[in-house]
């Protein structure tokens, strides 16, 4: 199992690692930390929004994650600053992440 496999089939994992119990990023086998072996976890993982903009009628957000895992993700309704989302899609298209929050 890998984190763009499982990417690939719109579900989104992240990489902990089994030894000091770091959330590796971006996804690795192995962490940075320590070396350790990592595992993939699936579980709603809610993030905090720091910064967005807007694009016709969509808005852009960095949601950072654990305090140092930091996405790009697209949301449909107006997003507040420190606002806590989920991510409610994702995938890769033409070898490109994507996720959306609500």
């Amino acid at each position: 199992m890998s984190f763009e496999n499982e990417l690939e089939k719109g579900q989104f994992y992240l990489p902990e690692c089994l030894s000091c119990k770091k959330w590796v990023w971006p996804p690795s086998e192995f962490c940075d930390g320590c070396n350790g072996e990592t595992s993939l976890k699936k579980k709603e993982f809610e993030g905090k929004i720091i910064e967005f903009s807007k694009q016709n009628d969509s808005y852009f957000c960095i949601v950072e994650f654990y305090d140092s895992i930091r996405i790009m993700a697209k949301m449909t309704t107006c997003p507040k600053k420190d606002q806590i989302v989920k991510i409610s899609k994702c995938g890769i298209i033409d070898g490109s992440y994507f996720f959306h929050i609500i």
